[in-house]
């Protein structure tokens, strides 16, 4: 099942690569505020779909563009292009995300950045990996020296201020913030340790599945804002080595209003 999620990562990154000379042809379509979508979306998409029903006809797919397929207890979730906006304006920061879940538990993940031919992979049990080096998160023990991840509340200007509270508690204390643009490759530079630690509010499941999996495959830690797992649900995440993880959640949690809980 990797090496299924592998091939339709890949072939969907050709195809995003082949369709980046033409960004200005192609069509867009706007879903909701500040949330696009583009052709190259959908048939990045219906390549990942495809290899994966020649494969598993029987299995359950959950995808950004398409929702959801139904099939048995094995559910694929897709994001075919995390990072639209980016890729949209030859931003280079954007990538494939598949997960696999077996009756709810994550057990399969690849993320592909076709611009930098990397492939971020994890098995439940079986560590992550980049291209064939073992990932593990950072050991950063104090917030001083660390470089976080975020994402701005794009969608809606709802949270805005308790996130505004967030990123004012932590960028006093660590020594720098990133805000890329891709989620997905956001959490995958937290499991190879490129990043210390990062949080964001209201990501959908498509974004953040494969990256929870290479997290917790490369030793770190996930909850949402109230300390438990119920991320999928809230969209609501912080994700860091298990050091790190404490120390961002109790710089967030004094900002968590009762509709963030």
């Amino acid at each position: 099942m990797l090496n299924t999620a592998i091939r339709a990562a890949r072939s969907a990154g050709d195809l995003i690569l082949r369709s980046s000379d033409n960004i200005g042809q192609l069509r867009v379509d706007q879903k909701g505020k500040n949330d696009y979508a583009s052709e190259v979306d959908r048939m990045a998409e219906r390549e990942i779909i495809n290899i994966i029903k020649t494969a598993y006809p029987d299995h359950a797919i959950l995808a950004e563009e398409s929702g959801l397929h139904q099939g048995n207890d094995f559910v694929w979730v897709i994001d075919p292009l995390d990072g639209t906006t980016n890729f949209l304006h030859g931003f280079p920061q954007y990538a494939v995300s598949i997960a696999l879940k077996y009756k709810n538990r994550l057990e399969v993940a690849v993320i592909y950045d076709p611009m930098r031919d990397e492939l971020f992979t994890a098995k439940r049990g079986g560590g992550a990996m980049l291209n064939n080096r073992r990932l593990r998160v950072t050991n950063q023990l104090t917030l001083k020296g660390a470089l976080l991840g975020t994402g701005f509340p794009f969608k809606t200007d709802e949270h805005l201020d308790a996130y505004l509270g967030m990123f004012r508690a932590l960028t006093t204390e660590c020594a720098g913030i990133r805000r890329a643009g891709a989620a997905a490759l956001d959490l995958a530079y937290v499991a190879a340790g490129r990043l210390d630690g990062f949080w964001e509010i209201g990501i959908m499941e498509w974004d953040m599945a494969a990256g929870i999996l290479l997290i917790k495959e490369a030793g770190g830690v996930i909850t949402d804002f109230s300390f438990n797992d119920k991320y999928m649900e809230s969209g609501n995440v912080i994700a860091a080595s298990p050091k790190m993880h404490q120390l961002m959640y109790q710089l967030i949690e004094p900002h968590v209003t009762a509709r963030l809980k």
